[in-house]
């Protein structure tokens, strides 16, 4: 095995974007026609390495080749074994089901000009949340490792669920940044008249 050093930073060749400062965030189009506006996106979600479809199938063949093990043990005379299957392929469903409901939660940060917008799934409910980022502080909501707290205007959202505690700060120094970064609205002397 062989192993590469590199003494100073890759350069950039010739045509290759400089790398924003966004870890967490990217740069999104919210709209496909020309002159739409840019805004930047934090999309927070867990890490599922599987889907609640994938689930479903793999549960479906645990399922057959339970009962056909509990079929043949019934048929042998042993009826219990096909009652303490189905018993037992209930709560493994149960789980599965609870498991597949929260598989999907996010939570979603839009800065479009001065708006910060969050959306937060999870299970079945969903919550939206409008701030102006004048009046947004980014906060820890506790200590070191806590989530971040958006408060403006009487709103508070608690966010970052899905980041790893460590890197929580990170993440609130970065949104801060971007926050400050925002365009002013226009004045109304600028305006074309």
């Amino acid at each position: 095995m062989t192993a590469t050093f590199a003494t100073r930073p890759w350069a950039l060749t010739p045509g290759q974007p400089r790398r924003l400062p966004w870890v967490f965030g990217r740069e999104v189009v919210l709209d496909a026609r020309q002159g739409a506006p840019r805004a930047l996106q934090w999309l927070l979600k867990r890490n599922c390495s599987i889907t609640p479809r994938q689930l479903g199938v793999v549960y479906l063949s645990l399922c057959v080749v339970s009962l056909v093990i509990g079929g043949f043990f019934y048929a042998q005379g042993a009826p219990l074994v096909l009652a303490y299957t189905a018993l037992e392929l209930t709560l493994v469903g149960l789980a599965l089901l609870v498991f597949a409901r929260h598989a999907g939660d996010f939570e979603s940060l839009t800065l479009v000009g001065r708006s910060l917008q969050v959306q937060q799934s999870y299970g079945s409910r969903v919550a939206h949340t409008d701030f102006t980022s004048d009046w947004l502080t980014v906060e820890p909501a506790a200590g070191q490792g806590s989530l971040v707290e958006l408060s403006g205007r009487g709103q508070t959202v608690r966010v970052g669920r899905f980041i790893r505690p460590e890197l929580r700060a990170a993440f609130a120094r970065e949104l801060r940044l971007a926050l400050r970064q925002a365009p002013a609205k226009a004045s109304p002397e600028s305006e074309p008249k």
